[in-house]
């Protein structure tokens, strides 16, 4: 699955503990380079505390108005999952096209990766200046923008450069639309509200999913005349604008967030969000908290995520980086990119595979469910345990049965016997990573890290696991044309050793305060 740069586990303002009934410890934190963005004093996420219609302190909190933001914000989320997931029913239309060599389908279908590293990147410092609604707002625009060029280009490198545009606006909602929900959201659900984002995320994929098949089935085939005389692939990419053109009217009707209207000298607008947030009596009370937690901030540096002793990269730097590049090197991608190409080769129908699609993205959603129960009760690592065993098994699996694989009239086919193994063994692979990989490694990073060096190390770990999605997507093509068994042979090995990473470098988090980590 696609899953990107967030910092979802941070919260907005020092709330009271309901333990001591005392202020928290602000933080020093940041969720890069970028500012107040993401200068965020500490909450534990614990499975006691107040009920979701209570803040931490006590206040009573509009939870409709919370709804209603959260809701829009998470189009956002749903945006990134369509955007991403649209492409895999698109690629026979593409290499007929474009007459693609298989590096060249590659580069085509990873080219948004690019453009969301650096939307991811950028987009932080680019909300401290103008605000995190209005750079949302420009998001949308570029998925609209994407949507429009990608479904009309002409050639390669027009599409490229349309799936890079559409990649900043991907990389730049992935950040700030869980960043806007931690800013205006209590603490004491913000485990929960973090994971809705991933679960819109599998939800975009599913509705691409859905909509791929509806337009291909309906037509004949994803190269078939659809509509206006056009092929149904390039239909599959202009439905995008309906949900991008629903995110950018809904941003307009939702307010900036409190925090940056603090750290820019809106104190009376910020009062009067956080007012009908927490309640009329709460508002001036949040906003000192804000502006005290802003006085007290560390500006975060590069220099944070080296030991001080050894000027070497922090241990902990480490484990933050095995988390964001394994989630990738474990193929998850494949299936919500490939999935339809992958199926077909080895025998199944394109209708056939466009619906397993469907099944595959219905089930992630499920998973996603059941680890928002499981997150705050069981932990953090045991999930992330249970979801590289899991997926070592049913990638092991995969990789036997694609090693039977027989040549029919120069394509590879599966058994039926052996196809419906796969066919189990690939859905059970997707319920494994996202009741653990998926969410879980967001939420880790966003608290696993002390808060001098949260900021560096979430920029870090993000730029690295894009890179990493970005690689293992333009290789597959190549790499599965060489042997697929081999191709997820490695998948499987690199869950296997996830297994062993996570349990000698990765701590749990769950019930600890952001401010007791340590390096």
């Amino acid at each position: 699955m696609v899953v990107r740069t967030t910092a979802c586990a941070l919260i907005p303002v020092t709330l009271m503990s309901p333990a001591t009934k005392g202020p928290t410890r602000t933080s020093r934190a940041s969720t890069g380079r970028y500012g107040p963005m993401g200068r965020t004093p500490v909450a534990s996420v614990s499975n006691a505390g107040p009920s979701a219609g209570m803040s931490a302190d006590g206040g009573k909190v509009n939870m409709t108005f919370v709804a209603a933001i959260v809701a829009v914000a998470t189009i956002g989320g749903f945006m990134f999952g369509y955007d991403s997931g649209v492409i895999n029913g698109t690629q026979e239309g593409l290499e007929s096209a474009f007459n693609l060599s298989k590096l060249g389908t590659g580069l085509n279908v990873g080219a948004i990766l690019i453009g969301c590293a650096i939307g991811a990147f950028a987009a932080g410092r680019l909300a401290d200046v103008w605000g995190r609604r209005t750079v949302m707002i420009i998001s949308a625009l570029l998925f609209v923008i994407s949507a429009i060029g990608t479904g009309a280009a002409e050639s390669s490198i027009v599409f490229i450069i349309f799936r890079l545009i559409g990649g900043l606006g991907v990389g730049a909602a992935s950040v700030l639309c869980p960043v806007y929900i931690s800013e205006v959201t209590p603490a004491n659900i913000r485990g929960r509200l973090s994971s809705v984002q991933q679960i819109m995320i599998i939800t975009g994929l599913t509705g691409a999913f859905v909509a791929n098949y509806a337009l291909a089935h309906t037509a004949g085939s994803s190269t078939a005349e659809f509509w206006l005389g056009l092929p149904a692939w390039r239909w599959m990419f202009w439905m995008q604008i309906i949900p991008a053109g629903v995110f950018f009217l809904c941003l307009l009707g939702i307010p900036e967030s409190p925090r940056y209207l603090v750290a820019k000298g809106k104190d009376a607008q910020a009062e009067a969000i956080l007012s009908r947030l927490f309640g009329a009596g709460q508002g001036a009370k949040k906003v000192e908290e804000i502006r005290a937690s802003l006085s007290a901030d560390h500006k975060p540096t590069f220099s944070d995520l080296l030991d001080p002793t050894t000027k070497k990269l922090r241990v902990i730097l480490w484990a933050g980086l095995v988390l964001a590049v394994f989630q990738q090197l474990v193929g998850i991608n494949i299936v919500f990119y490939y999935g339809s190409v992958l199926w077909q080769s080895v025998g199944f129908t394109e209708d056939d595979s466009l619906k397993i699609n469907i099944l595959s993205g219905t089930l992630s959603i499920l998973a996603c469910l059941l680890a928002i129960g499981l997150i705050d009760k069981i932990g953090r690592k045991p999930l992330l345990l249970i979801g590289s065993a899991g997926m070592a098994v049913t990638l092991g699996v995969l990789t036997w049965c694609f090693s039977t694989a027989t040549t029919v009239n120069g394509a590879l086919t599966l058994g039926d016997q052996i196809g419906l193994t796969a066919l189990i063994a690939a859905n059970l692979y997707v319920i494994f990573f996202n009741l653990s990989w998926g969410p879980v490694m967001w939420v880790m990073l966003g608290e696993m890290f002390p808060n001098q060096m949260r900021g560096s190390a979430l920029a870090v770990c993000g730029f690295a696991q894009w890179i990493a999605n970005f690689a293992i997507s333009v290789s597959f093509p190549a790499l599965a044309a060489a042997s697929l068994p081999m191709t997820y042979g490695f998948y499987a090995l690199s869950a296997v050793v996830s297994f062993f990473l996570v349990q000698k470098l990765v701590h749990e988090t769950r019930g600890k305060e952001l401010e007791a980590m340590q390096g």
